[in-house]
């Protein structure tokens, strides 16, 4: 590929966020390029005492139908996709008074920013960007003649190509910018059809399409050998994506996945009802708890594996305050996610420098719509993301015993915690606190009996008598085949039951728990998380 240079003398700039705009087509004029401009860009540059040409001026006709039509015309489109090499181009040119377009400058109209503000139907159309589009994607397609910039971050760019090419662009650059404009306007109607599915209750339109604004580039993915990258999607929920980083080494592939996790679940504890913290590791939580306080919630979260926690992610529901800086630097951890920090306790987590402090703002809403996505060969699978949360649930007692109030808190807190574990899942609560979770195993049975012997791992070391297991209840993210699994966890000391209920062998499996003075509630409602 040679460099190919185009000389920029004509820019057309037709923009809805202005930063930078002026500089920029300062820099331009500087360079004898001849601007065009469209209705409020054409009066920002003018006021700016820089000379502009309207592009009505250009096309011999006025802006239109609430300003809809007014670059759709061939003496733009011709401008732009104008082969200038091709001879029969650039007679027909000649013949109908079309002028070269050399550098295309638009970002769209706000759609997503739109949306975002919870806009009425009408005022989302109008900000669907139809001439932007369409010029866009004629000024890439023809790229190897004309360079197109659809954000204020590529104007240095293109200025730094001017100055050093004698005022033109190299192709390498024109390319590089086209793919950038292809995808640009890719995520742009994604937003605008994924919007319209929702507005029409589609769940499963005939062609889905997602769309990102790159956030960083990886140093690599979930392994050195694997290259990764972290986009943002229009839909702004409050987490990892939205987070400010205060400080610390910046975050990794599974950094970024296991603080989703941690953050999703701390979402599930209202800030108002109580504190609470979520440690994860893997993207599985390894110790949750509620508390008066932070510090509270953390050591009791920390006493359930404190093992497991050694380099993990922590989520708090409440703002980071000092006492609990203290103590979560006890030990090494990678991650705080939390809506907010004392000064005092940035100062604190600032003494560890690898230590990351993300501040999201807020808490996400467990009960918000929204889409998962999830990559198989050849496809994509899309799903609503599980929004059903505990206190919107009936807990149905099935057994001759019902559970006690304290054993129906602990069975609530536990079956929130276990809408966030990978299944086959087993919790083991105790005291508003996990006290075993096992996680991810193909039998129900072996997450019952890992997470067991887990209790018994944090009772060694916190050196207790016997292990948080006993007298403690248990849940399960979906429903027990058999009686076995349920009897695990009785074994382990578990006093009540709470999960989904809908198995073939549900009469076998109340019946056991009968047999064991056991109480047990169905929920209706199944977790799997795969």
């Amino acid at each position: 590929m040679t460099d190919h240079p185009r000389r920029v003398t004509r820019a057309l700039l037709s923009v809805s966020d202005k930063s930078g705009l002026i500089e920029f087509a300062k820099a331009l004029a500087a360079h004898d390029v001849e601007l065009v401009s469209t209705g409020g860009t054409a009066k920002a540059i003018a006021a700016a005492g820089l000379k502009v040409k309207d592009v009505s001026d250009l096309t011999g006709f006025p802006e239109m139908m609430d300003g809809r039509v007014k670059t759709l015309h061939p003496k733009v489109h011709g401008g732009l996709l104008a082969i200038r090499d091709n001879k029969e181009h650039a007679e027909a040119m000649k013949t109908h008074g079309i002028a070269p377009i050399d550098l295309l400058v638009v970002n769209l109209y706000p759609f997503e920013a739109t949306v975002d503000k919870g806009a009425g139907f009408e005022d989302c159309i109008e900000n669907i960007d139809i001439g932007g589009p369409a010029m866009i994607r004629a000024a890439a397609k023809n790229h190897d003649d004309v360079a197109v910039v659809v954000e204020a971050d590529d104007y240095k760019a293109v200025l730094d190509e001017l100055a050093a090419n004698n005022g033109a662009t190299t192709l390498k650059l024109r390319r590089r910018l086209a793919a950038k404009a292809y995808a640009r306007t890719a995520a742009y109607d994604a937003a605008i059809s994924n919007w319209f599915n929702r507005q029409l209750e589609i769940d499963a339109p005939d062609f889905r399409a997602f769309g990102g604004k790159l956030i960083q580039s990886l140093r690599y993915g979930e392994n050195p050998h694997q290259t990764a990258a972290f986009y943002a999607t229009p839909d702004k929920r409050p987490g990892v994506s939205t987070a400010r980083q205060l400080q610390g080494k910046e975050l990794s592939y599974n950094n970024i996945n296991d603080t989703d996790a941690a953050y999703e679940c701390i979402g599930e504890f209202d800030t108002k009802r109580t504190a609470a913290c979520v440690i994860v590791k893997h993207a599985n939580p390894c110790g949750v708890a509620e508390g008066a306080n932070l510090v509270e919630a953390y050591r009791k979260a920390l006493a359930c594996d404190s093992t497991s926690a050694f380099g993990g992610i922590i989520a708090m529901n409440r703002p980071l305050d000092a006492d609990t800086a203290r103590e979560i630097t006890k030990i090494f951890t990678e991650v705080i996610i939390a809506p907010d920090a004392s000064e005092e306790a940035i100062a604190i987590i600032g003494a560890r420098k690898n230590l990351r402090l993300l501040l999201a703002g807020s808490l996400p809403d467990p009960r918000a719509p929204g889409l998962t996505a999830k990559t198989v060969a050849g496809g994509l699978l899309v799903q609503s993301r599980d929004n059903a949360v505990v206190d919107d649930m009936t807990f149905k007692v099935v057994t001759k015993r019902a559970p006690t109030d304290a054993e129906m808190r602990d069975l609530k807190f536990a079956f929130r915690v276990a809408k966030h574990v990978k299944s086959n899942t087993i919790i083991y609560a105790k005291d508003l606190a996990t006290v075993g979770i096992g996680a991810g195993q193909m039998s129900r049975v072996d997450s019952a009996r890992i997470a067991a012997r887990k209790a018994q791992d944090a009772a060694n070391e916190l050196k207790l008598a016997e292990p948080l297991t006993k007298g403690s209840v248990v849940a399960s993210d979906a429903f027990f085949p058999f009686a076995d699994g349920m009897l695990a966890c009785i074994e382990a000391g578990a006093t009540a039951v709470v999960q989904p209920g809908g198995s073939m062998r549900d009469d076998e499996v109340i019946k056991a728990a009968d047999e064991h003075g056991i109480a047990m509630v169905f929920t209706g409602t199944r977790h799997f998380r795969h």
